[in-house]
């Protein structure tokens, strides 16, 4: 594959997977700690822009409702 042909997300992806195979305890470590502390961009990576637009407008909605039940 040509690098020119590549998108940054792309990019991204490969050299996290060149990182993970370079450093398997390292990646343990992490997918331990993943649960604990959560990973934004493997929440939103998938989507595009709209589809993070509107994950957080429904979080802000459901925010405004708690505060106005409770």
């Amino acid at each position: 594959m040509n690098n020119h042909d590549e998108t940054p997300e792309e990019k991204r992806e490969r050299i996290r997977q060149s990182e993970l195979k370079n450093n398997p305890t390292g990646s343990l470590q992490d997918s331990l700690n993943r649960g604990s502390n959560g990973n934004l961009n493997d929440l939103t990576g998938g989507m595009g822009w709209k589809g993070t637009g509107v994950l957080i407008v429904v979080l802000i909605g459901g925010f405004v409702l708690y505060k106005l039940i409770f």
